[in-house]
């Protein structure tokens, strides 16, 4: 069994991404695995400013918001499900200001499963790759980090879109498949 962390970058809830976020879980839990949603609409995360306090502080941040709890849990996690509508063939604001405050303590996040969720309206796969390229990129700053799976939601446009595309079936297999 495995403890699964879902990131929804989504600033809506029900949207697209946060909708593939909840067929993943479905299937991890029929697998017999433990997961949470983290919605990032939910939370109050300020943006990273580089003052390095958290360096010289043991990697305690200098900001007293949700980040902390967060990145709690995705140290003690074993998969990271990383899920972001596109916005500008990148990942949105919450995503970005969330992967920017893993920071002070990033090298512990270690050892972990990644899986990335984009959904868009554009159909075209390959020009999701920019978002995927930051998902990866951060990923990559993981110690012994492992992509395992990307979900493409492309074609979907208006909320609830998704859920009448293939990516929903996706979704929930990759989910079971964890």
């Amino acid at each position: 069994m495995k403890h699964i962390v879902v990131i929804s970058g989504s600033p809506r809830k029900g949207g697209n991404s946060d909708t593939l976020c909840d067929e993943f879980i479905h299937g991890a839990v029929d697998a017999g695995n433990t997961a949470e949603k983290i919605v990032l609409a939910d939370k109050k995360i300020g943006f990273c400013t580089a003052c390095d306090y958290c360096q010289a502080n043991g990697g305690e941040c200098i900001q007293d918001d949700d980040m902390a709890e967060i990145l709690e849990k995705l140290i003690e996690c074993d998969v990271i499900v990383l899920a972001s509508p596109v916005y500008f063939y990148s990942v949105d604001a919450q995503m970005k200001t969330l992967i920017d405050r893993v920071y002070p303590r990033y090298t512990e996040v270690s050892g972990k499963e990644m899986y990335y969720i984009v959904t868009a309206a554009d159909t075209s796969v390959p020009n999701m790759q920019r978002t995927i390229e930051c998902f990866r990129g951060f990923a990559d700053c993981l110690p012994d980090a492992e992509e395992k799976g990307i979900i493409y939601g492309t074609g979907a446009w208006a909320m609830g879109d998704i859920r009448t595309l293939p990516a929903m079936q996706q979704a929930y297999e990759m989910g079971r498949s964890v």
